[in-house]
């Protein structure tokens, strides 16, 4: 009996120890997993200082993006001597109207080529006795008219150097706003509608009144009655073509009819001022349009 219960209680030292160490490894295991459970052990993530501030431009990123249009760079090349002797001037050089010399009449020429070249060109973009500015077209450049001098004098005798074209600048292109909208862009009230009520209220550029352009380009045969043309004020002559009806006579003006070219040989012409012109030679000789 006495060696059963030395047997049970004498435990050895090294049994003792394995035993606490045992207890122990349980006891931090328990900690551990009930750590795991309610998330205590999980480390706090902190954001890299570049993802910190993208979220924030991410975050103040506008609900939309106003850009403007890139101007135009481009060269435009200006029109030689025979496309604006074609387009301009050969309406009264071709036939010699209001005493223009025809061009290749060298007797006509000769006292004007005697003048030299530059005195011509000055001529030719001033105006002179009754040859308006530039021939009636005022959107032709100095070099432009100096080509059409010299395309037409060569072609009577004279030896006169040209111009070289030179490279007009072109017109920039409009400013216009764009709206690029970002994908999560979802506001009531978008830019682009904003934008658009901009563009509706902005004042339209206004072009020649009809008195300018009929100084400029129809006083050349209206103020003499040149080819048939109804002298300006002159009621009688103004009397049948008033009847036809104004609708009528801008499409006559805008197209050309008989001698009469289209917008009064130029093309530079916008309908609209086409029809302010007929409407104020017509409404001087007594319409009511």
């Amino acid at each position: 009996m006495s060696n059963v219960d030395n047997q049970a209680n004498g435990y050895s030292l090294g049994q003792i120890l394995l035993a606490v160490l045992a207890g122990i490894v349980g006891i931090v295991a328990f900690v551990v997993i009930v750590a795991k459970i309610f998330g205590v052990t999980d480390p706090v993530e902190v954001d890299e200082p570049v993802a910190v501030v993208a979220k924030l431009e991410e975050n103040i990123k506008p609900v939309a993006v106003v850009e403007v249009a890139e101007e135009v760079s481009g060269e435009a090349v200006g029109k030689s001597g025979a496309e604006v002797v074609k387009a301009v001037c050969s309406m009264c050089h071709a036939a010699g109207l209001m005493n223009a010399p025809k061009i290749g009449d060298s007797a006509q020429w000769a006292p004007r080529i005697a003048q030299g070249y530059e005195t011509l060109v000055k001529h030719a973009i001033e105006g002179i006795r009754t040859m308006p500015a530039r021939g009636g077209n005022p959107a032709l450049t100095d070099e432009e008219v100096a080509s059409a001098v010299a395309e037409m004098a060569n072609a009577s005798g004279a030896k006169f150097t040209a111009p070289a074209p030179k490279a007009a600048p072109a017109k920039a292109a409009e400013v216009a706003p764009v709206v690029a909208e970002p994908a999560k862009a979802a506001e009531p009230a978008k830019a682009t509608d904003l934008v658009a009520a901009a563009a509706a209220s902005a004042p339209a550029v206004a072009g020649k009144s009809g008195e300018e352009v009929y100084k400029s380009v129809c006083l050349m045969c209206h103020a003499a009655g040149l080819m048939n043309a109804p002298k300006f004020g002159d009621k009688a002559q103004w009397a049948p073509r008033i009847a036809q009806g104004y609708d009528t006579l801008v499409s006559h003006a805008v197209k050309g009819i008989r001698t009469m070219p289209a917008k009064g040989g130029n093309p530079a012409l916008s309908d609209a001022e086409v029809a302010a012109a007929v409407k104020h030679m017509a409404n001087a000789a007594g319409a009511g349009f």
